[in-house]
Order: C-alpha cells, then structure tokens, then sequence
C-alpha cells in the first residue's frame, strides 16, 4: 500500500458481541466525491472481467473469505443460495452480463474491493451520519430506507439505523453528487483476517482518488 488509512473500530451492540465474538465493524472518512469513472478505472474493470471467466465464479464461494460470510449468512438466518453473499452476486452478474459493468467511481470502487478482497463496503455521506458507526439489532418500525420488522442487524449512527446489514443504505445518508466526504464501513465476520478488512477499504480509497 502506498499509504496508510486511519481506521476506527466501530461498536458493536453487547447483544450481538456476546453471540457472535468476532463480528467487527472497521470504517474510515475520506474526502472524495463520486462521478463518472475515468478510463483507468474502466480498464481496470475490463481487466477484472476478463480473469473473473465462468469456472473462477463458480469457485468463488469456496474461497476463505467468501465462504466465512457465507457462514455467518446461514448463522443470521439468511440462505446465501436464496440471497446471495455480495461477491457471489457480482460474480451471477458478471456471468449475466458479460461483463462488470461501469455505473459510476463510487458504486465501480465498491465493485472492485468487493470482486478482489471478497470484503464488501458501504458508503455514507459523512455529513449525514452522527458519530461513529456500529451494529446493533433494529427496533419494530424503525426506517432504513424502509420500515424494519425488528431484529434485523443493522449499520447505525448515534440516532438511527443506516442500512441492513449487507444490505443499501438508507438514500438519506447515502452519497449523492453533492457528497464531499464519505464514511466507508467493512463488517469483518469469524474467518476474515484483518488484512482483507484493510485492503477493501484501501481499494475502494484508491479507486476512487483515481477520478480526483
């Protein structure tokens, strides 16, 4: 890496650290906007497409990393062959598609920490989120984009619920054109070292320095 990001270590409600130990949750802010992707993080998506060929998307769920989520899926009651994990959903869409698609820097950033480290990420705007982030169970009625059952885990600040775990973000505290600064978050579930935690939020980081 050619430089060091200052993670924090978010908190994790007492309830979900009791039952599962190793859950984590890692974030950073940085200052970056979104926009079109310039055509060096468009090459690098052509690159990906063409070593993620049909044999490797079919094998990813067996890879350390994708297997661990998709363990701790089945462990929160979430059938990863009914919703799949977040790599192994880039990888049916890749297959779909032909290709990894170009949208915009920010969701082409994610795409590209999530496909190479098997560590998904979410961004906030950081101006929309109050304090630190961290994991907590989600009331009956509270909203994240829309209304929960309870009991969902969910990403939340110091006022509210932000996005279901694994899931979008509330569009309330997502980034948008306007966004200046962004609040990246990677939850590390038992299985995933440190180091792939780090390195997809430096690829999301570094990815998206490449449109300044």
């Amino acid at each position: 890496m050619s430089f060091e990001l200052e993670l924090s270590r978010g908190w994790i409600d007492a309830e979900l650290a009791a039952e599962f130990p190793d859950l984590a949750l890692y974030q950073v802010s940085i200052e970056a906007r979104s926009g079109r992707s310039p055509a060096v993080v468009k090459h690098r998506l052509r690159e990906m497409s063409n070593r993620f060929t049909g044999p490797k998307a079919v094998q990813v769920r067996q890879q350390a990393v994708p297997w661990a989520y998709r363990v701790f899926f089945r462990q929160i009651g979430i059938d990863p062959d009914d919703r799949r994990t977040p790599v192994e959903a880039a990888a049916l869409e890749r297959m779909r598609a032909g290709a990894f698609q170009s949208t915009n820097l920010l969701d082409d950033a994610l795409l590209i920490a999530t496909v190479e480290t098997g560590v998904p990420v979410l961004a906030f705007d950081r101006d929309r989120v109050q304090g630190e982030l961290g994991l907590r169970l989600a009331l009956p009625g509270e909203q994240a984009g829309h209304s929960l059952r309870g009991g969902e885990i969910v990403a939340a600040d110091e006022t509210r619920p932000l996005a279901v775990l694994f899931g979008l973000c509330d569009p309330d505290c997502g980034v948008t054109p306007a966004t200046e600064r962004m609040l990246l978050s990677a939850v590390q579930v038992k299985g995933v070292p440190d180091v792939s935690v780090e390195e997809a939020l430096w690829t999301v980081t570094e990815t998206l320095g490449a449109g300044a």
